[in-house]
Parts: C-alpha cells; sequence; structure tokens
C-alpha cells in the first residue's frame, strides 16, 4: 500500500501537471497559403527579422517543397503566436512559409538582388524544373494558392514564459542553426532588453578589433554574441558553473531576460557593460603598443614554437577577459606606460610553456575553467607587483 506521503506527492504532481496544461490557451485553423501570403504582404503575419535571416532552405529544398503542395500532399502543421495587436508570429515553420513566400516573390525585399525562385530537383513531377511562379500554368498556380496548411495558435493570453518555452522546445531541432542563433530568436519572447544590449556590443569598436580573427562565417551566425554572451555568463556566473557550457550560457541568457525584471546579480545594465568596454579598450591598447605580433592576435593561438597564429581561440578570450576583471579598476587606459606594460605581460603570457595547460583541447572543464581564470587572474596581476 503506497504510503499517505508518497500519495499526497502523486496528487500534488498530478495537480501541476493539469494547472500547466490548463494555462495553455491554444487554437487551430486551416488556411490556405494564398491567405498567407496575403497576411504577411499586409504586415499580419510576421516574420521577426532575427528569424528571417535564418532562411536555409536550399532552392532544390525549396522547390521540392513547392511540388508537394502543387500534388496537394499532406504537410506538418506550422506554430504561431498571437500578439496583443491580433497580430500572428510565426514560430515554427520558417523554412516551409519562406520557400512559399520566396517562391511568390514577396521575399525579394529582405533577400534584396536575389532573382525568383526558379523550380530545380522536383524529383516526381520533373517537368515543373525550370518554372517560376509566373511561368506556371494558371489552373497549377491556383491551386497551390488555396493549398491549405493547420496552423496551431498559442493566444495571446499565456504568459510570456510559456510562449518561450514552447517556442524553444520547438525550435531546438530540426535546423542546422548555431546555439547563439537560437537563444536570440527565442529569447526575445521573454524580454527584448538583453539580446538587444548583445547586438549593440557587438558593434563596439575595440571589441571588433580584438575578435577581427574570427571568421566571418562564425560572425553570420552570431558568434561575436556569444562571445560577449560568454563573458557576461563567466563573469557574474562563473561561481556557480557546473555543467555543459552551451546549457550554461542559455541559462544565463534567460535569467538576464527574465520579463518580470533582472537582479544586479544576474545583470547589472550600468555597470556590467561600462566593464566590458573598459576591457576591450585596455586590451586593444595593450595588444597595440608592444607589436604587430600581438596586435589583433590578441585571443590568437600559440603554436609549439611560442608563434602566436591568427586562429582565434576561445580559451585566450575566456582568460585574458576575466583575468583581467581582478584589476580592471586599477588600469588606466590613457597611461601609455601603463599600456605597454600590460602588453608586454601579454606578449610574455602568450609565450608561456605553462599556457597550453590551460588552453589546450578538452579544457572546457569546471576544473580547467577556474584553473585558467586562476592562471591568468595571477599572472596578469603581475604587472602591479
Amino acid at each position: 500500500m503506497a504510503s499517505s506521503d508518497g500519495f499526497s506527492q502523486e496528487v500534488d504532481l498530478i495537480d501541476s501537471v493539469d494547472k500547466s496544461v490548463s494555462s495553455v490557451r491554444t487554437r487551430q485553423l486551416d488556411i490556405s497559403f494564398n491567405e498567407l501570403a496575403d497576411m504577411y504582404d499586409s504586415g499580419e503575419l510576421i516574420i521577426a527579422p532575427e528569424y528571417q535571416r535564418l532562411f536555409r532552405w536550399t532552392p532544390g529544398a525549396q522547390s521540392r517543397f513547392i511540388e508537394t503542395l502543387i500534388l496537394e500532399l499532406p504537410v506538418p502543421p506550422i506554430f504561431l503566436m498571437e500578439t496583443e495587436d491580433n497580430v500572428y508570429e510565426l514560430i515554427d515553420g520558417l523554412q516551409r512559409i519562406s520557400s512559399y513566400l520566396n517562391f511568390r516573390g514577396l521575399l525579394e525585399r529582405e533577400n534584396s538582388g536575389e532573382s525568383l525562385l526558379r523550380l530545380e530537383d522536383c524529383d516526381i513531377v520533373k517537368e515543373l524544373n525550370g518554372h517560376t511562379y509566373r511561368t506556371l500554368p494558371v489552373s497549377l498556380s491556383r491551386r497551390l494558392k488555396r493549398n491549405f496548411i493547420r496552423a496551431e495558435v498559442l493566444r495571446k493570453e499565456n504568459s510570456p514564459r510559456l510562449r518561450y518555452y514552447m517556442f524553444k522546445r520547438l525550435n531546438s531541432g530540426g535546423s542546422p542553426l548555431e546555439e547563439q542563433e537560437i537563444r536570440n530568436c527565442t529569447i526575445r519572447l521573454l524580454s527584448p532588453e538583453f539580446n538587444n544590449t548583445l547586438l549593440e556590443l557587438s558593434r563596439q569598436k575595440d571589441f571588433k578589433y580584438c575578435i577581427s580573427t574570427v571568421a566571418e562565417s562564425q560572425i553570420d551566425k552570431r558568434y561575436d554574441q556569444e562571445l560577449i554572451l560568454r563573458f557576461f555568463a563567466f563573469k557574474k556566473w562563473g561561481h556557480i558553473y557546473k555543467h555543459e557550457v552551451g546549457d550554461f550560457l542559455t541559462d544565463y541568457m534567460e535569467a538576464a531576460s527574465a520579463p518580470e525584471g533582472v537582479d544586479a546579480s544576474v545583470f547589472d545594465r550600468e555597470r556590467d557593460q561600462e566593464d566590458f568596454i573598459k576591457t576591450f579598450q585596455v586590451l586593444r591598447a595593450a595588444a597595440e603598443s608592444v607589436s604587430s605580433e600581438v596586435g589583433q592576435k590578441v585571443f590568437g593561438s600559440v603554436n609549439s614554437n611560442g608563434s602566436i597564429r591568427g586562429q582565434f581561440a576561445v580559451y585566450h578570450f575566456e582568460g585574458f577577459t576575466l583575468g583581467i576583471q581582478e584589476i580592471l579598476n586599477r588600469l588606466n587606459v590613457r597611461d601609455e606606460s601603463q599600456m605597454r606594460i600590460l602588453g608586454k605581460k601579454v606578449l610574455e603570457i602568450k609565450k608561456d610553456p605553462n599556457l597550453r595547460n590551460h588552453t589546450g583541447g578538452g579544457k572546457n572543464t569546471v576544473r580547467a575553467y577556474k584553473g585558467r581564470v586562476e592562471y591568468f587572474s595571477a599572472r596578469l596581476a603581475e604587472i602591479f607587483q
């Protein structure tokens, strides 16, 4: 026989589930693709800019989806979020809806310079290949426009946090997106302020100088913003870091974007931004004061001969930016002599054979992280000894 405590816990668990289920407000709609196009064109259907840029299906994949619609084959439902203004935001189904809009020519303003989609790689009705929307027979274009798709609508009555978690689950798999791209898309459902801060700081000139060795392909995937998130997450929460880095960064970003407000222990907008800006000001000044050997390669990896390479090393980024925090208030970017001393110390650290013990492969464990920050902090503090 189950104990009374065990029975009580089961009842509490069931009540918690039932409460969560009852708090979800949804409805289903069957919408024609022509109606979706009209809604998009009139601003009643929103594909947020940060989400729109993730439209990555190849022309072949887009073409095969158009072929699917023309053949009236079944397609999965899309998910929409109802806003306070009774506008729908697309939260799942980006590739499918964007493919249709692109075929209709309605994405030209977002993808300036791109020509209309011309069907290719259709493998069921190969005669479709080569056609654009304008060259399709009228009967087929009408069939395409009149095809319906099921839409699951998350009503505006739902809380921002519930909408966020639904969006996060819908968009955490399937598409080959980088983690920061997913964070940027989903986190705005909680509060966009912190995400906007990351975007603003990614344009800061000294930061851009210091990470200039990061490949453009990574910048396109928001790796620069992930580095800023990494800086704040470890600066504020490094003492509680205990699991996989990606999850840790997501947890911190969620906390820093709480719709009910953010405590200064998580993120102090004014103070933490000042520390960020000064960190990269002094690192740039120090790197430039030494020689071209450092310069924009302040976060460059080091080979076995001690030569600094142009390849960006995230552990060097982590070590220098976090290690300098203990002496940040004692640094003056306008003091050229001090910046030269700091620059020489940066070069000395990068050529230290012991550096590899803290920045080599497999150094993303909690123990390695703590050892890395302690090493960089102690070495950088030597300029005041």
